[in-house]
């Protein structure tokens, strides 16, 4: 819990790469975390500001444009507007999503940098570094490629080999070329600048290890690795003509580091945001420099040394911002037991998944955040995302919702009813959700957005319970009165349901209010058991969750399984041709064709099949072969096959092999057995 009483909140989430979609990893590790919070606090009638933005400068945004033959502009125009919109379409509800190669970022980043160099607080550093002559410029890691010294991979990129896995130096490759040229690049002085963060370390220490150690332990943890080692300069510029130039007099072909200018988009954002409506919003500094603002920066864990330490450093070193009060980042989500990769397409993209699970935003935002790798990495699977649609969103919260209202459409009208004398049973029900505005706030103070969703799901389940335990189709035909107390106190508990979920699940919250025919509601009426007034109408009960299907299912997981053989099929490179040998050599083979006569499974041998062939000598020849793992015996029966003749007969399992099938590996490892496009006789020699 925050020990001071802050008069409004910056909340920043991390700025998307703009060299591609975004993906359910991105969702469940920054934006839907950021997003609960955010609307929990507006709920709470607090002052909060949302900021999101593209990040457009970088390298492999340049390599991209160039493959595609466009420019980087075109690249990120085009991922702008889709992240942007994905965004939207998912109820991630920015109050500013700007992107940093606008006119307001460039300034904004230029200025700050400017401002650093002016007062000596960067590092003037000449270094060596790879140069296309060819090219005339300066080679960023990834514009380098050759052989890797560990594995000797010869399309190794210079800052990492894929491979094996290792991180490189472009200087440590055998062979170096460039990737614009192809010429080999030269060793070439540059000079850049930067930011000196062992003079910060001491500072570093006392703010986060002894200020801070209520951060979730893998980001505390991971900040202490750091500032236990000594912390070196790094630079903030670099050799490349996409980005903010640097603006320092005689300096061209150099542009501020990506981190650099990125983390600054927050508030530049901010900037653009308070200048088009400065009568709601204020000044841009009201938010990054009031001491009364309380700043969170939500993360993935690849992001949290930017955050908690390079970008704080550069805030301390200018002078007059705040410093973040959290960072609540998140581990990484992965899908269907393997890493997220955006390279390999392995990742469900979220402008991918409306097209095909149209209007379940909510349920993909129910089982990120029930799945929330919140201090440590979680998995995904399509399966899980099934069961919890079905099992809880309509089973348990769906189910209790219809219940409550359809039962007061037959007996009320749809009107809420008055509530009479209570029994145990009602007050029991009544005792169970009281205090759940207390627990779930607890919660998401603490950023504990699974926990809190759990305790919010736990109401459904308080109203199952009760209606099931009540029996109002059987009380109404004895005392229709005391059905009038069931089904209040059951709307009461629908009513707080919307509450409740109105941060997790924004689209079918407000679907909710349309049922109940309220507008809005607050945060303190959540635990209240009067909400719903005796009397008032309600509208035309709906199903708020649908089950979904097997099919549906089948069909992501086919196109997981497709993307995998598509992955599988581009990394296949086909095996080194065998040593040369005499034609002589190969006469001494026996290759005939062999018609299937029969074919079965070997007893107690889970690879092998028996083949009873007719080889066109008249008597059956026994072959075994190890491919049951690709094949059952009746896809074989009545198929021509190629085996080899003259081999030496040797037993397995007891049985004699007088041969061997013809089988191609594919590139999975698939087995393949050879066979004829034409019918030829048993017996026919292959020549």
């Amino acid at each position: 819990m925050q020990e001071k009483n802050y008069k409004r909140t910056t909340v920043t989430s991390a700025l998307p790469y703009a060299n591609g979609g975004v993906h359910i990893g991105h969702l469940a590790g920054v934006y839907v975390p950021a997003d609960i919070y955010v609307r929990y606090l507006r709920l709470k009638k607090q002052e909060v500001m949302f900021i999101g933005g593209s990040d457009e400068h970088g390298v492999p945004i340049t390599l991209r444009a160039r493959n595609e033959g466009i420019t980087p502009q075109d690249v990120v125009d085009r991922y702008h507007t889709m992240i942007k919109k994905s965004f939207e379409e998912f109820g991630i509800s920015f109050d500013v999503y700007s992107r940093t190669t606008s006119k307001t970022h460039h300034q904004f980043a230029a200025d700050f940098f400017r401002k650093l160099y002016d007062e000596g607080k960067l590092t003037e550093v000449t270094t060596t570094q790879l140069y296309d002559e060819e090219a005339k410029q300066f080679l960023a890691d990834r514009y380098v490629t050759g052989e890797c010294p560990h594995c000797h991979n010869e399309n190794a990129y210079g800052d990492q080999c894929e491979k094996c896995g290792r991180d490189l130096s472009p200087t440590e490759l055998i062979n170096p070329k460039s990737t614009i040229s192809g010429s080999t690049p030269v060793l070439k002085e540059t000079k850049n600048w930067y930011l000196p963060l062992e003079k910060y370390q001491d500072w570093l220490k006392q703010w986060i290890l002894e200020e801070h150690k209520e951060w979730r332990p893998n980001v505390y943890g991971q900040c202490k690795s750091w500032l236990d080692m000594d912390l070196q300069p790094r630079a903030m510029t670099r050799d490349l003509n996409w980005g903010i130039p640097v603006p320092i007099e005689g300096v061209e072909g150099k542009v501020l580091y990506v981190w650099f200018d990125a983390p600054i988009g927050y508030i530049s954002n901010t900037k653009e945001l308070c200048e088009s409506n400065p009568e709601r919003w204020g000044t841009w500094q009201k938010w990054w420099q009031d001491e009364d603002t309380r700043l969170v920066h939500f993360i993935g864990k690849d992001n949290i040394v930017f955050h908690c330490i390079i970008f704080p450093v550069m805030m301390k070193a200018h002078g007059g911002y705040i410093m973040p009060d959290n960072v609540p980042a998140n581990e990484f989500l992965n899908l269907e037991d393997n890493k997220i990769s955006t390279s390999k397409n392995w990742a469900v993209w979220l402008h991918e998944y409306l097209v095909d699970l149209p209007g379940k935003q909510d349920v993909l935002r129910y089982v990120l955040t029930a799945n929330a790798p919140e201090t440590k990495d979680n998995n995904f699977t399509w399966r899980d995302f099934q069961e919890r649609n079905n099992n809880e969103l309509v089973a348990v919260y769906g189910n209790f919702v219809n219940r409550a209202l359809q039962l007061t459409k037959k007996y009320w009208g749809g009107v809420v009813p008055a509530c009479g004398e209570l029994t145990p049973v009602d007050q029991q029900a009544l005792d169970e959700f009281k205090d759940v505005k207390e627990k779930v706030e607890a919660l998401l103070d603490n950023f504990k957005f699974r926990d809190a969703q759990k305790e919010a799901m736990n109401l459904a389940r308080i109203g199952n319970r009760y209606i099931t335990e009540c029996e109002p189709w059987k009380v109404w035909k004895t005392d229709p009165k005391r059905v009038e107390t069931i089904l209040y106190i059951s709307l009461q508990l629908v009513a707080n349901l919307a509450i409740a979920f109105e941060p997790f699940l924004p689209f079918s919250s407000r679907k909710l209010r349309e049922m109940i025919n309220i507008d809005t509601f607050e945060w303190g009426q959540l635990g209240q058991t009067d909400i719903l007034k005796p009397g008032h109408q309600l509208a035309e009960p709906a199903l708020l969750f649908e089950k979904i299907e097997d099919d549906v299912i089948a069909a992501q997981l086919k196109k997981l399984e497709d993307t995998k053989k598509a992955n599988e099929a581009a990394n296949y490179k086909a095996k080194e041709v065998k040593p040369v040998i005499d034609f002589s050599d190969f006469e001494k083979l026996d290759i005939r064709v062999g018609h299937v006569k029969n074919c079965e499974k070997v007893k107690k041998a889970n690879k092998l099949l028996k083949f009873t062939l007719d080889d066109g000598s008249g008597t059956d020849r026994i072959i075994l072969s190890g491919i049951a793992k690709y094949y059952t015996p009746e896809e074989l029966i009545g198929r021509d096959v190629l085996f080899i003749a003259n081999l030496a007969p040797r037993k397995l399992m007891g049985i004699e092999s007088q041969g061997m099938i013809l089988s191609a590996e594919n590139f999975d490892g698939d087995l393949s057995v050879t066979t004829l496009i034409r019918e030829v006789k048993p017996g026919s020699q292959v020549m």
